[in-house]
């Protein structure tokens, strides 16, 4: 059953599987994506369901379809933890036995909300820097010991309890969406968007967001089939996926208008103003397909847009990192190393004749604390417009000082901060 294709009549019975087990999340009009898009902005809370992720729908619609034998079985599954997520709450209800693989990079928040989902019914394994290792653990213990490995998207069941997402949002819309704009890690909900539009909505058109440090699903589409990147930023860990699906690849492929990636720094930017206007918190997969929304698709067909926001399991410890990258994504704070001479009044003339009107100094460590003499100083300042940041640089360049800036994606840059 793995390799066949799903179809949008799977979603509609998933929907009947589903039933009211699930919730049936809002379909709210933002104001403020209205406001900068000058057109209808829909926002799918998949950040309330059930797990707080859209992941249960898709769970909970493979495991309801195994037989008595393969429930006596168990199951596992390999998740950076919605997906978990959404089997634990499916073993509960279900009295099935599981267990789940959750790479190290999991939040904290994430495994106690399994935890506290599952109960006794599921048990968790931690190992692995990324879900592709997780995942390559999981299915061996599956080939080891006959347990049902639950896919997190690249099944059919999967994809079409995830495509369900998409249904809800046409029942609920007063008007037609033109557009649906959709996170993509391995691709499932894509794919069960796809299969449904492209069924009962052909004219709709579809739009993935991926992160930019894990272009999994445009690196397939271009090499003409799945690769597995050598590396991933797992900053966004609910679509931090190294390689898409078979099955998702070739629905993605055949039936999706566009693919886009977004920087990590305005998927930040976009997670702090869901919560600021919106009151919403989304995990940074959640704020995926909002930014793009918000920034990276200047044309998209008149009409309503209605875009899914995927996730809100995100840890407020997390948040005093979003802040930072979204400050050095808009150019708000930038970071130098300051070598000061030791002579009276360095200090004096970097903050009267280096620094402007506006800028504050919100970093200042010796990268030597034992030998202060003979190290810079790592110094951060923020500036209230990006557009004095020239300004600034040529100070710098005119003061008797030995400055160098740090450049954001440079080994220097994450070593010191």
């Amino acid at each position: 059953m793995a390799s066949e294709l799903p179809s949008g009549v799977d979603v509609v019975v998933a929907a009947q599987t589903l039933g009211n087990t699930v919730r049936h999340t809002p379909l709210d009009l933002s104001l403020r994506l209205s406001g900068i898009r000058r057109q209808p902005v829909l926002l799918k809370r998949e950040d309330i369901q059930v797990g707080r992720s859209y992941k249960v729908r898709g769970a909970y619609n493979f495991i309801s379809s195994l037989s008595q034998e393969e429930r006596e079985g168990g199951i596992v599954c390999a998740s950076a933890g919605n997906h978990a997520q959404g089997v634990a709450f499916a073993c509960r209800q279900l009295k099935i036995h599981g267990k789940v693989f959750l790479p190290s990079t999991t939040p904290r928040q994430k495994r106690s909300r399994i935890r506290d989902i599952g109960g006794r019914w599921i048990e968790q394994v931690i190992g692995g820097a990324t879900f592709d290792e997780a995942s390559a653990a999981a299915q061996e213990y599956s080939r080891d010991h006959g347990a049902t490995y639950v896919h997190p998207f690249d099944d059919p069941r999967t994809i079409a309890g995830q495509g369900t997402v998409v249904k809800e949002i046409f029942e609920q819309a007063s008007e037609i969406p033109a557009t649906v704009v959709v996170p993509v890690g391995g691709g499932g909900l894509l794919a069960g968007t796809a299969i449904w539009l492209r069924t009962f909505h052909p004219e709709v058109h579809i739009v993935g967001v991926e992160p930019e440090g894990a272009r999994s699903m445009a690196a397939a589409l271009e090499a003409g089939g799945p690769v597995t990147l050598p590396e991933i930023d797992a900053f966004a860990d609910g679509t931090a996926v190294a390689r898409v699906g078979d099955i998702t690849y070739r629905i993605a492929r055949d039936l999706v208008d566009e693919i886009i990636s977004v920087p990590e720094g305005a998927i930040c930017t976009e997670m702090l103003d869901l919560y600021q206007v919106e009151g919403i918190i989304a995990e940074p997969a959640g704020a995926l397909a909002t930014a793009a929304v918000a920034r990276f698709l200047p044309d998209l067909p008149d009409g309503p847009i209605a875009c899914i926001v995927s996730g809100g399991n995100n840890d407020v410890s997390r948040y005093d990192d979003v802040v930072e990258r979204s400050l050095v994504y808009e150019g708000l704070r930038h970071y130098f190393l300051v070598t000061f001479p030791q002579e009276p009044g360095a200090l004096r003339h970097f903050l009267d004749d280096v620094l402007g009107e506006g800028d504050d100094i919100v970093l200042f460590e010796y990268t030597k604390k034992n030998n202060r003499e003979t190290g810079p100083a790592l110094v951060g300042i923020e500036i209230d417009d990006p557009a004095n940041l020239p300004g600034l640089l040529d100070r710098m360049e005119a003061s008797r000082l030995h400055i160098e800036k740090l450049e954001p994606n440079s080994p220097a840059f994450s070593f010191l901060l």
